[in-house]
């Protein structure tokens, strides 16, 4: 049996990326998966018809993780739809890089509204219908250990990510629902692409501080998503796993 046979899944942000990997390595273990999108449609579309056709079972529901009412239907599309929810993967983020004299109002709300705020939204939504055995997973990075020049606003989001993980593990502790995240380095993906990234002498530093010699892939990140998860992973809450090719 797979490990995750009759679990119900929400990803958030999971139109693309490494999300989209989630959604279809957390439904290739057997879980029903809600692929959330807050403007991609049609990526939230192909992931479900990549899942479905694999033999899984998922929905696209768009919601703006930021906006309450959003989170709130997000995570009761997953009940109305499948009847229950097991699992939660906080996944929506948003990055720019921007040296200390750029930053702006804007810059700071349009990334904290997002990877802050929208984390805990749709995990206030979630944890009404998440009962003993649940699980959330935070996407954190590995960015709030190695501090890069030009991220204080993206990298002090994932600080905040990290510290929130373990609040919520001590606070729902006691209902047996587990807290971790998962902290990426560098992922090769639509939006390292989009932002010039690859190619870049900022993936070659990423390359030449990584033990393993190579940037990551969405996979190698929805490989660990899934084992925190399921059940191989029922001692841990409160952690941060670094997912980084040894690079920190």
């Amino acid at each position: 049996m797979s490990k995750l046979t009759g679990k119900v899944a929400v990803v958030t942000g999971a139109s693309k990326g490494i999300g989209a990997a989630i959604a279809k390595a957390l439904a290739a273990q057997g879980a029903s998966v809600v692929v959330n999108y807050a403007s991609s449609k049609a990526g939230a579309d192909d992931v479900v018809a990549a899942i479905t056709a694999a033999g899984g079972k998922a929905v696209a529901v768009g919601g703006d993780v930021s906006k309450a009412a959003d989170a709130k239907g997000i995570i009761d599309s997953a009940v109305e739809t499948y009847g229950r929810l097991d699992i939660l993967v906080n996944n929506s983020g948003v990055y720019e890089m921007a040296p200390i004299e750029d930053i702006t109002e804007a810059h700071f709300h349009k990334h904290f509204d997002v990877n802050v705020l929208g984390l805990l939204l749709v995990t206030q939504a979630a944890v009404k219908h998440l009962g003993e055995g649940g699980s959330i997973v935070n996407v954190s990075s590995v960015v709030s250990r190695i501090t890069p020049p030009g991220s204080s606003v993206y990298t002090a989001t994932k600080g905040a990510v990290d510290a929130i993980t373990g609040v919520l593990a001590r606070e729902l502790g006691p209902r047996k629902i587990r807290v971790n995240s998962v902290n990426p380095g560098m992922v090769e993906t639509e939006g390292t692409h989009t932002a010039g990234f690859i190619g870049s002498d900022f993936e070659a530093w990423a390359v030449s501080t990584t033990p393993l010699g190579r940037i990551g892939q969405p996979d190698d990140i929805a490989d660990v998503t899934v084992f925190l998860a399921s059940d191989d992973s029922r001692w841990m809450t409160g952690e941060s796993l670094i997912a980084s090719g040894g690079s920190r």
